[in-house]
């Protein structure tokens, strides 16, 4: 996932963004904890008796004694990075707060998820109990490489939020990963420059012609799931010419999500490709929202879901099942979403009302399910790029 921060420069704010998997075997670990105390949780909920609740108090009460030891969670290193905004800090600390005999370790190695797919290619032990934001691109290349070899358990553990879970947002077929958050693919446009075009047909128009900027599908999550979009739109025989016609439009195509935001907010283009969470940032910064205007293209948005699985090679399976709990949980929900400024994939997240006036949901959410891209998905990129972009 691109996570985005703002930095300040002076007067200005600027997005910056953090790109998926790269290159390199390094592992680096980070630990430490948030200077925001979590909130004391409370069980909602009428009492029916006082038994009950107080059957339901000692019950919880064991559960925190008897949990102990060290949990090691490997993520991204945005999701950690940043104490004040970032999600990882936050959890750990309340997480922590919890269960005081459990110590939480983050794990950020620099080449991410192909760390841990490189390890368990080599037949090296991981050295982690969990990764969170696992997305259906891991774990089809995962299945690709590794074949009957398990990086991640399958099959849910048995976690009493798990029902809280959309259904649309489970992508996994095996439930090795259990969604956390989504966010939505949209356009981000300059309303004082142009207007929304509304169709994908309308960019190819002389109206909108050098006005959009677009990440390489190679090289940038979000320029994979405009990709992934514009075929699921255009249906697969006609998505590679319905990108020439782009081409012929002076559609500008970028390495990374950094350079196109960066790029449209230098006035480069009016329009660029990004999140429909935009105006939350806008608005946390002070920015004109008449400058940061949403578009779903055809009332869609492609959906990106990220999820947390747990290592096979792991046998923390008390913590780890008790730390997913935790993330489901309305509270932690509420949390991931503000912070990572994507959106939660429960049904009981507690939002600020910030995020629920700014944050904009496409009428038709759309994605691509596991079983249509496997096998399908290296090759519309490779094809893409070929075409396109030039690239072999």
């Amino acid at each position: 996932m691109e996570r985005r921060t703002f930095l300040k420069h002076g007067t200005a704010a600027t997005l910056v963004g953090l790109a998926g998997c790269t290159g390199g075997d390094e592992q680096g670990t980070t630990t430490g904890s948030d200077t925001t105390t979590a909130d004391e949780t409370t069980t909602e909920g009428s009492e029916t008796t006082t038994e009950a609740t107080d059957e339901t108090t000692t019950d919880e009460t064991t559960t925190e004694q008897d949990l102990s030891g060290t949990l090691t969670v490997a993520t991204y290193s945005s999701f950690v990075d940043a104490p004040s905004s970032s999600p990882g800090p936050w959890l750990k600390e309340a997480f922590e707060e919890r269960h005081p005999d459990v110590t939480v370790e983050w794990a950020t190695p620099d080449n991410e998820m192909n760390y841990y797919l490189q390890r368990a290619q080599q037949g090296v032990d991981i050295e982690a109990d969990m990764f969170v934001g696992v997305n259906v691109d891991h774990l089809i290349r995962i299945d690709d490489e590794l074949g009957d070899r398990q990086l991640f358990e399958p099959g849910a553990s048995p976690l009493d939020n798990y029902g809280h879970v959309k259904e649309d947002l489970k992508f996994d077929p095996q439930q090795r990963a259990i969604p956390y958050d989504t966010g939505y693919i949209s356009l981000v446009y300059d309303g004082n420059e142009a207007d929304d075009p509304e169709t994908f047909d309308a960019l190819t128009t002389d109206e909108y012609a050098g006005d959009l900027i677009v990440q390489n599908a190679r090289t940038a999550a979000t320029g994979r799931a405009f990709l992934l979009w514009t075929i699921h739109n255009q249906g697969e025989e006609n998505y590679l010419d319905y990108w020439e016609q782009l081409v012929d439009n002076d559609v500008t195509i970028l390495g990374s999500w950094d350079d196109a935001y960066t790029a449209w907010e230098n006035g480069e283009a009016p329009m660029v490709v990004s999140y429909s969470t935009d105006q939350v940032y806008a608005n946390r910064y002070d920015q004109d929202l008449s400058k940061h205007q949403v578009g779903f293209l055809d009332g869609e948005g492609y959906a990106n879901p990220e999820g947390m699985a747990k290592f096979a090679d792991s046998d923390n399976d008390d913590l780890v099942a008790a730390f997913m709990d935790f993330v489901l949980s309305a509270e932690a929900q509420g949390e991931i979403a503000v912070r990572n400024v994507q959106f939660p994939a429960t049904d009981w997240a507690d939002l600020p009302a910030e995020f629920e006036e700014y944050a904009q949901v496409p009428d038709q959410p759309v994605t691509f399910t596991y079983e249509e891209l496997k096998g399908n998905v290296d090759e519309w990129v490779d094809q893409w790029a070929r075409q396109i972009v030039g690239g072999s």
